[in-house]
């Protein structure tokens, strides 16, 4: 049999980190065994979920690269349909679940009980195989030793996860469930529902859970919870994906950056790690920095201009060649694409704003003739290019007897305001001779009014 796998998140707002790498390792191993990886929206509860929240499930994993391989067939939401329309909606479904409640109804293992339905549960212990956990033996406790029975069907009239969750596992034919293990407390319920319908349960596959650097699990509200955090802020989806795949698998090779199609050649579900992984702010940045520094020119500049933008940076209004020149100086040289309001907004501003501490700081007694010196020579240029701008600075350096830094460090500092950035000789040249001996006049004669 063909292996199935399914990814079934609840829209009730955003996408969790630890969602979308649920959903990764489910569609990495579809890719590995040529299998069938299924999205399943579980929208029963009508309360909370939303269709904004559908989207922003959608749009997160088209994101991520994790395409769907079936959805149902236009007014036939049993039905799949290869390539198809879309994911299964547990909304769209009601009357298979309908058939299945009866079911078990008719088996004496349902019935009635104050205006809901329960389903009848077994009272010895159930023992789960987890391919990744291991064995498990599910002991009744106290109280369900009582009444172990569970509820499958409120008094709403609404079924509840457990019920549909089972349901269409075998409806589509799922043969594995990989999900986070704090899920495994559900499986002796699953579990003893498929023996109730008569059916092979899936392989489970419990993943370790994604906590903060603090060891505490991670909720909606903590830093990087949200996968679409990553999508505003311009992160570069493949760096995420390899990330996300760190949490929890390891190629055995101690590599940290590995290339998608080797992943799914290697990816296998032995190879998941048993503790639960600690999520790093840190390395997710200085991954994103390694596939940043990759990709090609027209992207980068396509991603910087978005993110200047986002920064309520105006580029509206300065020539495209310009802005093109001046993203190509930050190519390679940032980590993440929101640093570049930062580190490059000097070029599309009117002036730059120099703290009087940073001015005192290079432009001191000693070295304001200096800078003097250097701002005629360059004024004095018929071409200003990043080489002749470079020729310059290091003879009028050697004429004064001193190195070139002592003249970057302030020539950086009144044209850009910042410590670093991108090359100076060809930043000046971009800026254009005559915004960079303003910038130099003014750091020459001090604070106004003074």
């Amino acid at each position: 049999m063909s292996i199935r796998v399914r990814f079934a998140p609840s829209p009730t707002g955003y996408l969790h980190i630890g969602g979308a790498r649920t959903a990764l390792f489910n569609w990495l191993y579809a890719r590995h065994t040529g299998g069938v990886f299924v999205l399943r929206i579980e929208d029963t509860d009508t309360a909370r979920n939303t269709a904004e929240a559908v989207e922003v499930i959608l749009k997160g994993l088209r994101w991520l690269g994790l395409e769907w391989d079936e959805g149902p067939v236009s007014g036939d939401p049993a039905g799949p349909s290869k390539g198809g329309f879309g994911p299964y909606f547990q909304s769209q479904r009601s009357a298979i679940y309908a058939r299945r409640i009866e079911e078990l109804k008719a088996k004496g293992l349902a019935y009635e009980a104050d205006g809901t339905v329960k389903f009848r549960m077994p009272r010895e212990p159930i023992v789960i195989k987890d391919l990744v956990v291991g064995e498990v033996k599910r002991e009744l406790t106290d109280r369900e030793a009582g009444d172990p029975d569970f509820v499958i069907v409120r008094s709403d009239g609404q079924p509840v996860f457990h019920l549909v969750n089972v349901v269409d596992d075998i409806e589509m034919q799922i043969t594995h469930v990989i999900r986070g293990e704090d899920h495994l407390a559900n499986t002796a319920k699953h579990l003893a529902l498929f023996r109730a319908f008569g059916a092979t349960p899936p392989k489970y596959a419990h993943i370790p859970l994604i906590l903060n650097p603090d060891g505490s699990k991670m909720s909606k509200r903590d830093q990087g919870a949200s996968l679409m955090t990553y999508v505003d802020e311009g992160y570069l989806p493949e760096a995420v994906v390899n990330y996300l795949l760190l949490l929890g698998w390891s190629p055995k090779d101690n590599r940290q950056v590995l290339p998608l199609e080797e992943v799914v050649r290697k990816f296998d579900l032995p190879q998941i790690l048993r503790h639960n992984a600690r999520f790093d702010m840190t390395k997710l940045n200085w991954m994103n920095g390694k596939y940043l520094r990759t990709i090609d020119l027209p992207r980068f500049k396509a991603m910087g201009a978005a993110a200047l933008a986002r920064a309520g940076v105006g580029l509206a209004e300065q020539p495209p060649a310009y802005v093109d020149a001046a993203l190509e100086t930050c190519h390679q040289k940032v980590e993440l694409i929101s640093e570049l309001p930062a580190y490059a907004g000097f070029y599309f501003q009117p002036e730059v704003e120099v703290a009087e501490a940073d001015r005192l700081r290079e432009f001191t007694p000693e070295n304001i003739p200096r800078m003097a010196q250097l701002r005629a020579d360059l004024a004095a240029l018929a071409e200003f290019t990043a080489e002749k701008i470079e020729a310059t600075m290091k003879s009028t350096a050697a004429s004064l007897g001193v190195g070139v830094g002592v003249l970057v460090h302030p020539t950086r500092l009144a044209c850009t305001a910042n410590a670093k950035g991108p090359s100076l000789y060809h930043l000046m040249a971009i800026l254009g001779q005559p915004r960079v001996i303003k910038s130099l006049d003014r750091m020459l004669a001090g604070p106004a009014g003074a």
